[in-house]
């Protein structure tokens, strides 16, 4: 198993990124691991060079450029060779914490998209009371949708949570206002009607204050929707552990209190940390594309690792490739 990564993408790099990548390697000896990046910052951080080969590269895609402009003019630029390394048969599967939108598009020009996949979907899975998780999709690839989109996302998200996360007919829920039929815009009523004939096991719609309950393995909604339900839940959790703090550090009592429930707490800051998850998986393209988060760790990144080694092991890309050139023929015979 080949991995290429972008050991210049995020707030860590490229020292998380290493450890990270070193971490992985040591757990899976049959690991191939491409870090690429400059190497002399790279180098120094690697003792064992086994299983680890680097790219060198000076250039890279920062948080303010323009996506799209520097994946086309930035040659070089450390995500652009990651991504030419899946595309030439170097690499099964490639990951980054850079720049979202540079990485969706050198996904689309580089990688290239899956044939009947009309557009890519952006699913991190996100915590769950009772420690499963959930998948959300999409959370920004796009944020207008169509119908048929979201048709499409609960199919490689039902495939993904299958293979991957080892769910048995995982639920489809559909983000809405209401749980009831015929809730919603016209994009969700008439996804309601797509989910309900597609190869997936719909639940219906569901709604945001019940994602965190395990209402459905995978919930389906535009980018639009789905980034700002994946920021109000970050943004929820921050805060909540924010107020916690400051209410344990206001005096002695307190502070005596919180000596006593420490690993309590931390675990509980763990079970709603995603990134224990791995990354965002970018669903639709040729091959595994991970999104980590900006400001991941060692551990981040192992579990990204992790999580593109075993999309890439399942083969997940060809299995949404032929569930939906089934679709598209069986439809075609129907007309």
């Amino acid at each position: 198993m080949r991995i290429a990564i972008d050991a210049m993408g995020g707030d860590h790099a490229p020292v998380e990124i290493v450890k990270g990548a070193i971490q992985a390697v040591e757990a899976n000896e049959q690991l191939q691991i491409t870090l690429v990046g400059d190497e002399e910052q790279i180098k120094p951080l690697i003792k064992d060079t086994k299983n680890i080969t680097i790219i060198h590269t000076k250039e890279k895609i920062t948080s303010e450029d323009e996506p799209v402009r520097a994946v086309r003019r930035k040659k070089q630029a450390s995500m652009v060779l990651m991504a030419q390394e899946v595309k030439e048969g170097r690499a099964d599967a490639c990951i980054s914490a850079g720049n979202t939108g540079a990485l969706m598009s050198a996904g689309l020009f580089i990688v290239g998209r899956i044939k009947g996949i009309e557009r890519p979907a952006l699913s991190p899975t996100l915590p769950t009371v009772d420690g499963k998780g959930f998948l959300l999709l999409d959370v920004g690839a796009n944020v207008d949708a169509k119908a048929q989109h979201l048709v499409q996302y609960a199919i490689m998200g039902s495939i993904y949570s299958e293979k991957v996360r080892g769910i048995k007919q995982p639920k489809v829920g559909l983000l809405n206002v209401g749980t009831e039929d015929g809730k919603g815009s016209d994009l969700a009523k008439k996804a309601f009607a797509g989910l309900k004939e597609a190869p997936v096991e719909f639940v219906g719609n569901v709604e945001a204050r019940d994602l965190l309950d395990g209402v459905a393995d995978i919930v389906v909604t535009d980018g639009f929707s789905g980034n700002i339900a994946l920021k109000t839940i970050e943004g929820t959790a921050m805060t909540m552990f924010s107020m916690i703090k400051e209410t344990f550090m206001s005096n002695f009592k307190t502070k005596l209190a919180a000596g006593l429930v420490k690993n309590d707490l931390k675990q509980l800051k763990d079970k709603l940390d995603y990134s224990e998850y791995g990354g965002a998986g970018l669903f639709g393209l040729s091959a595994p594309v991970i999104k980590a988060h900006g400001s991941s760790n060692a551990r981040a990144v192992f579990n990204a690792i992790r999580q593109a080694t075993h999309m890439a092991e399942e083969d997940v890309t060809t299995k949404i490739a032929e569930t939906v050139k089934s679709i598209h023929g069986t439809e075609e015979e129907e007309a």
